[in-house]
């Protein structure tokens, strides 16, 4: 069972920046795509970005440029750095993982930006 934990939201102005950071459980050598995801109050959870195993980034065009995404395996986390944050950023951002066949999901961490 994996369990993933993220940390690092919080509030700042539009502009500004935060890093968040997912730990996992497990060995991420066992672990292979992982991804950001953000839901906004009443929509969908979206993705945001992914990082496969060997690194290889996915950013979606609507963060592309302010946002980038790492994995680091010797300290078994992900992080989403965050830049140039605007007020349509806000929302929950969940950590996933992908082992096996199975998906896992942290509990969220919440980014609010404000004008």
């Amino acid at each position: 069972q994996v369990q993933l934990v993220e940390s690092g939201g919080g509030s700042v102005q539009a502009g500004g920046s935060l890093r968040l950071s997912c730990a996992v459980s497990e060995s991420m050598m066992e672990i292979g795509i992982m991804a950001w995801y953000r839901q906004a109050p009443g929509m969908q959870r979206q993705l945001v970005a992914s990082i496969t195993r060997s690194s290889r980034t996915n950013i979606v065009e609507s963060v592309r440029g302010r946002f980038t995404v790492s994995r680091d395996t010797g300290k078994n986390t992900m992080d989403l750095h965050m830049n140039s944050l605007r007020v349509d950023d806000s929302g929950i951002y969940y950590c996933k993982a992908i082992s096996g066949n199975t998906d896992y999901w942290g509990q969220g961490t919440q980014v609010t930006v404000s004008s």
